[in-house]
């Protein structure tokens, strides 16, 4: 799978998300290192601390079935700015995979990648 099929999964999870507080849909498509994909949107809630991004999304959704080993994720969102993932998805993501590559999109259906130990260099870990 190419980086633009992978964006374009997420760009479709993002279709899904339940937005009716921020009107800000995210996807994420999560590559593990078997070439399996899980896709997520963010969820949010007016309990705001209950919100869930997409990243997290996915992520759950792969440990939820086994996986533990991320080769990459890609977050989209049609905006002006990178859509990066959040300090918290990234100490998430990292606790499986801190070396993943990180594609983040913006409009126009451009992109830039990231190593995540480059958006997170100092994890939080035991």
């Amino acid at each position: 799978m190419n980086d633009r099929e992978l964006m374009s999964m997420a760009r479709e999870a993002s279709l899904n998300a339940y937005v009716p507080y921020s009107h800000f849909p995210v996807g994420a498509a999560l590559e593990c290192m078997d070439g399996s994909v899980f896709t997520g949107c963010n969820i949010e809630n007016a309990a705001l601390g209950s919100t869930i991004c997409a990243e997290r999304t996915a992520c759950v959704k792969a440990v939820s079935e086994g996986k533990r080993s991320f080769r990459r994720i890609a977050i989209f969102a049609d905006s002006e700015n990178w859509c990066t993932p959040c300090g918290a998805c990234r100490q998430f993501l990292a606790e499986f995979s801190p070396e993943m590559e990180v594609l983040c999109a913006k409009a126009g259906n451009r992109y830039v990648s990231y190593k995540l130990s480059e958006l997170l260099p100092h994890t939080f870990n035991y």
